[in-house]
């Protein structure tokens, strides 16, 4: 098991059916990404990448194939199970923070330990700390709607990290961001990385894609480049 990659996928197609309608938007993908790797998924609309980061992130599951997560077929778990591998191995940043808009930046971030066992004072000098790795030690106190749409996606990121995730999935983190506010969360996305968590992230703007030590390029549900 030490020596399996992080995320390997067996065959994995993801298909809807609505009446006699069956749409299949992932078509039978292989995939292996290592511990460590900054991936970036491209492609069109429709092109199935973010359906794919969904599954990766086990908020979706796949209609066949295997997901293994370090060794571990975790698309066959139940729903508790599953949920306890998000809350422990991922993180998750979106192109829309979903910050609390009547919690504080602080409270924000301590909201994905209320569900594990550490104290709420452990909770708290740990989101302190990653508010400060963030540059956001003081606005720990501030609503959203007294921050910028940059810091509250550095809030955001910040409560993705809050259970030293394996795993950061990122769906278009800047795209409500400028560019200069983009760069800025790069950077701290690619902080991240050199740390070794494994970032998956799911991109559409070039300039963010190159953040990434790796691309992988779908088209039509399949995989139709990768470096």
């Amino acid at each position: 098991m030490g020596d399996a990659p992080l995320i390997r996928l067996e065959g994995v197609s993801k298909r809807y059916v609505q009446g006699e309608l069956t749409t299949e938007v992932l078509k039978g993908l292989d995939l292996t990404i290592n511990r460590g790797d900054f991936v970036a998924l491209q492609g069109p609309s429709g092109s199935g990448k973010s359906t794919l980061l969904h599954i990766l992130g086990l908020l979706d599951r796949p209609t066949t194939g295997r997901y293994l997560l370090s060794g571990q077929d975790v698309s066959s778990m139940d729903d508790d199970a599953q949920s306890g591998v998000r809350n422990t191995q991922f993180g998750f940043v979106f192109q829309s923070f979903y910050l609390i808009p009547y919690a504080s930046a602080l409270e924000n971030v301590l909201l994905p330990g209320l569900y594990g066992t550490k104290s709420r004072r452990e909770l708290t000098l740990r989101a302190q700390e990653i508010l400060d790795q963030v540059g956001l030690t003081d606005r720990a106190g501030y609503r959203p709607s007294q921050l910028s749409g940059g810091q509250q996606q550095r809030v955001a990121l910040a409560r993705a990290l809050l259970n030293r995730p394996a795993v950061i999935f990122a769906d278009e983190p800047t795209g409500q961001l400028d560019s200069t506010t983009s760069g800025e969360i790069m950077s701290l996305l690619a902080q991240i990385n050199a740390g070794g968590t494994t970032v998956i992230m799911v991109t559409h703007d070039e300039e963010t894609a190159s953040y990434a030590a790796s691309s992988i390029q779908m088209l039509d549900g399949a995989i139709a480049q990768s470096d």
